[in-house]
């Protein structure tokens, strides 16, 4: 199993050292979200906590994804850099892929793009972009996506975008993998059908589980299952050894995990507990999965 730092609400400042911290005690990734604005009212629940809360206020820190990866490629050498997950349908396609094919380019190839819809209507009305029909359009994006970071004139003629043809420069020498990441059943089956992986959000390891299999299971349907796909996780009841060993059995490549809160830390603790944090956990669980 591989392992992918959460540096989602540090403070910025923290996230190269934290990179670094992590490459040097082999990790694979760092993880980084995509939080755009924080609305003083939202017309519906967070999904992905218990209350329907936010945990986390105006103040965190939520710079932008594909300029920290950028920042955090420039002092790394191997550190692969995912972003986890983007809101996707409230940017413009190709605006994201001038980003991506930068990031990617100045990373030599190290950018893993996880993809999904943001929950709240408000960033879509506050982007001018529509809410309804999101999810198809998240799809053609992505194919979008594919096909401006080859780096070659193309074209594109669809049903929420019509693109002439055009070029972008520069990207990297490799496809840009792109996963999905949500948990409602569209979502995985999207991720099935046209992602190179899926990224499951915060959620427990037997609901990460299901989600698994159930994406494996769609893949079988639209006959991707002979394509190689990754499965990303972020398990909020794992914290030990025994607990990723029963990931991988899963079948979870990478597992996305913030250290600190397992030896009785959190986002706001100092930077020098969340590094010797990182440094427990590798010798706790990181080197005895790659052993």
């Amino acid at each position: 199993m591989r392992f992918s730092l959460f540096v989602t609400f540090c403070k910025l400042e923290e996230y190269i050292p934290l990179a670094l911290a992590a490459e040097e005690c082999g990790w694979d990734t760092v993880n980084v979200g995509d939080g755009l604005f924080f609305f003083d009212k939202i017309s519906v629940d967070y999904p992905y906590s218990e209350s329907g809360e936010r945990y986390w206020t105006g103040d965190t820190d939520f710079p932008d994804p594909f300029a920290i990866c950028s920042a955090m490629a420039m002092v790394t050498k191997q550190l692969k850099l995912f972003i986890n997950v983007l809101k996707l349908p409230v940017r413009n396609p190709l605006l994201v892929a001038k980003a991506a094919g930068t990031a990617a380019a100045l990373s030599n190839d190290r950018l893993i793009l996880g993809v999904g819809t943001s929950p709240w209507p408000e960033d879509y009305t506050i982007c001018a972009q529509q809410w309804e029909q999101r999810g198809p359009r998240c799809a053609e994006m992505v194919h979008i996506l594919r096909q401006a970071l080859t780096g070659q004139m193309f074209e594109h003629h669809g049903r929420f975008y019509d693109i002439p043809r055009l070029q972008i420069a520069p990207v990297g020498k490799k496809p840009v993998p792109i996963l999905i990441g949500g948990t409602v059943d569209a979502v995985l089956k999207r991720a099935a059908r046209i992602a190179d992986g899926f990224a499951s959000p915060n959620a427990t390891a037997n609901e990460i589980g299901e989600m698994i299999r159930t994406v494996n299971r769609y893949r079988k349907e639209f006959g991707t299952d002979t394509k190689p796909f990754e499965m990303f996780a972020v398990a909020t009841d794992t914290t030990d050894l025994d607990g990723h060993r029963r990931l991988a059995d899963m079948g979870v490549h990478e597992a996305c995990v913030y250290p600190w809160y397992f030896y009785g830390g959190d986002s706001a603790s100092p930077l020098q507990f969340k590094i010797d944090a990182v440094k427990r956990f590798t010798d706790d669980v990181v080197s005895k999965m790659k052993g």
